[in-house]
């Protein structure tokens, strides 16, 4: 390697230490410089150039170094007996998926039904009993897998798919009813600062990931495992919803609240009939499925 190359490989890759101090030196002289209103002074310029090299090589280092702790960790993890049967095993993961779910869903509802007897309104009775309904479903299919291994009984597994499907039916209620007050009442949901944010990227990630497990899942071809993912589809469009009056109410000032009521109007209904399509499709697929089978337990 000639003297060049050696040169320039410092550069790119300079010392831990040297990265350190440099990204400590550009974030102090950045701040000063936006501070004071110096953005196109010669300094400005200057530290600039500095920023932007401390930068180049930070991602460098992250580029080369990560990937191995990333490695590490990752065979760490597959290392561990629970982890990798939670990682590798669908029917676990989702085992544990469903003990989740339902704490999470008890604990709303006590938090709602809380709420309504503090505040004597509807609004949060309403939510109360949606998660009830949320948290009955979920009982349902993890008191089954609990009692039987996914696989063991395929007309077992028909069965309880299906009593949670004509159970989700009663979500639509629950969902015509917070509709109605959002639009006529105007309540909706609300979230200070970067909060709504956050709740956007959280509503997109578990919309999308409930999306892919319900694909995912429905190609394993358990009934149970199956509508646990259709109940969190539909939970998360529920969560949409919810998102959209909060989106109405931080940056709807310019928007009619007469348009602003159709569009709440518009997605509930849609996402009232997709869930009753899919609560449909289950119960008569499944059914048709348990009338060709002979029952065996």
């Amino acid at each position: 390697m000639n003297k060049r190359n050696t040169i320039l490989l410092k550069l790119l890759f300079p010392p831990v230490w040297l990265i350190f101090l440099l990204t400590v030196f550009s974030a102090a002289a950045l701040t000063a410089v936006f501070v004071n209103g110096r953005e196109t002074s010669p300094i400005a310029y200057a530290v600039y150039v500095i920023a932007f090299y401390t930068l180049s090589v930070l991602c460098l280092a992250c580029w080369k170094t990560l990937p191995g702790y990333f490695g590490n960790i990752r065979g760490k993890v597959y290392s561990n007996r629970y982890a990798n049967r939670y990682l590798t095993d669908p029917a676990f993961k989702n085992h544990v998926s469903l003990y989740i779910s339902l704490g999470i869903n008890l604990l709303f509802a006590a938090v709602n039904a809380v709420s309504a007897a503090v505040y004597s309104t509807a609004w949060f009775v309403i939510f109360a009993v949606y998660y009830a309904i949320m948290s009955v479903m979920r009982f349902l299919l993890l008191r089954y897998v609990n009692r039987n291994s996914i696989g063991q009984s395929r007309v077992g597994e028909l069965r309880r798919s299906r009593l949670c499907a004509y159970i989700l039916m009663l979500v639509n209620l629950i969902l015509t009813g917070a509709v109605l007050m959002m639009v006529t009442f105007g309540r909706g949901f609300s979230y200070r600062g970067i909060l709504i944010y956050v709740m956007a990227l959280y509503t997109f990630y578990i919309t999308i990931s409930a999306v892919i497990d319900l694909l995912r899942y429905r190609k394993l071809g358990s009934p149970v495992m199956s509508v646990s993912k259709i109940i969190t589809f539909a939970q998360a469009l529920v969560s949409m919803l919810f998102l959209e009056t909060a989106m109405f109410a931080q940056f709807g000032e310019a928007m009619a609240p007469e348009n602003q009521r159709l569009m709440i109007m518009l997605t509930g209904g849609g996402i009232a009939v997709t869930v009753v399509v899919m609560a449909v499709w289950v119960i008569v697929r499944n059914t048709k499925e348990i009338r060709k089978m002979k029952p065996t337990d």
